[in-house]
């Protein structure tokens, strides 16, 4: 399957629900293959690409659609990111914060139990999120974000 027949193939399923979650998916699916369409890739890693989409079986009439394309979304995101070093948008961000709280959160209790947990968890995800935000922007530049 190509990226445009697969994107016209979640415009339709678009179109076909009313639920928000599932548009939700829908949504990021169309958005991660239309930046995708964009870049210039070689003709074996278009090929590849292709063969990732075909073994996702995005064609299956599952019962759970969303829980099935959300799992087809994060092994196609995975498979962008150990392939070609793609990474989605706030990438770097979301894992600065989330290592900053626990160590913040480590660190503050080492210090004092009740002020040091809540303002060790405060301090962590603000440096977390700083140096998070300072690796997307290289990401960014470098070209590597979807």
């Amino acid at each position: 399957m190509t990226t445009d027949e697969a994107i016209k193939f979640f415009n339709k399923l678009r179109s076909q629900t009313t639920r928000k979650s599932e548009l939700k998916v829908y949504d990021d699916f169309i958005q991660t293959l239309t930046r995708l369409s964009k870049r210039n890739f070689s003709i074996e890693d278009i090929i590849s690409i292709e063969t990732k989409l075909d073994a996702l079986e995005l064609n299956l009439n599952d019962e759970n659609r969303k829980k099935h394309f959300r799992k087809a979304l994060n092994s196609f995101k995975e498979y962008l990111k150990t392939e070609f070093s793609l990474i989605s948008k706030g990438y770097y961000t979301a894992i600065g914060m989330s290592l900053g709280m626990c160590f913040g959160v480590a660190f503050g209790s080492a210090i004092e139990k009740t002020i040091g947990t809540s303002s060790g968890l405060a301090i962590g995800m603000l440096i977390g999120l700083v140096i998070g935000r300072i690796m997307d922007t290289k990401a960014e530049k470098e070209g590597k974000v979807l």
